[in-house]
């Protein structure tokens, strides 16, 4: 067995321990590997350029940065908060909750890609939550609202992500459901697609009520949190 082409991943650990340039690491490690694993430069171009080609929808993605950074210098998140304040009726919990349903019901139907962290989390999601939040803990002084915000934010980040993950195994023709049925095929055992989809449907329910428990307590606690750092500030000047 030739260990030498794990150079590769070597200089993939280095590049990044020493925060260098990711893209022409990644490169130079599989031109590395390559040539330790007994290819020609000239095999090496042509699987690069294969590998452009056949996974050339990925760049699809590189497109919504532009758009996303077009959209926020117009003022979209001071757009998406004003709006939220506005909504008095609409609290952070029934906004994330709200959110986590959605998600997951798109996610069941194939939808992964209308959403995500760039394209709905960033711009949208979390000026709007922290607006909610803001709302909530107005009288909070200026440490304890960033650090609300911060916490916020993590929250949205988490709420879309376990929307996703956990509906995703549920729509039978994605990536994760295949890969799994792939995994029980070389086992030996024939299991349909439809069956793990089906399996995989009170895991997403139940994915989605114990985040929205956690989504309730964490916004109760948050203004609680600023009221009694604000208490204790206040204390301590006097």
């Amino acid at each position: 067995m030739n260990a030498w082409p794990l150079l590769g991943v070597a200089l993939v650990v280095l590049g990044f321990a020493r925060r260098w340039n990711p893209v022409p690491v990644v490169v130079a490690a599989g031109v590395l590997s390559g040539l330790l694993a007994g290819y020609s430069f000239a095999q090496i171009l042509a699987l690069l350029g294969n590998s452009f080609v056949s996974n050339r929808a990925l760049l699809l993605y590189v497109l919504t940065l532009p758009a996303i950074g077009l959209l926020e210098r117009a003022g979209l998140r001071e757009h998406a908060q004003r709006w939220i304040e506005r909504l008095h009726g609409l609290t952070l919990s029934r906004l994330l909750i709200g959110y986590l349903g959605l998600r997951q019901i798109m996610s069941m139907l194939g939808l992964t890609n209308v959403a995500g962290q760039a394209q709905t989390v960033r711009p949208l999601l979390a000026p709007m939550a922290e607006a909610a939040a803001m709302r909530e803990t107005a009288d909070a002084d200026a440490a304890t609202a960033a650090q609300t915000r911060e916490q916020v934010r993590a929250l949205a980040a988490a709420t879309d992500n376990i929307g996703l993950f956990f509906g995703e195994d549920v729509f039978i023709a994605l990536g994760a459901v295949l890969l799994i049925h792939g995994f029980y095929v070389g086992q030996g055992i024939d299991l349909h697609p439809l069956h793990i989809a089906l399996w995989a449907l009170p895991t997403a329910i139940a994915a989605f009520v114990i985040h929205a428990v956690r989504v309730h307590f964490a916004t109760r606690t948050a203004p609680r949190r600023a009221r009694t750092t604000q208490a204790g500030d206040d204390h301590a000047a006097s």
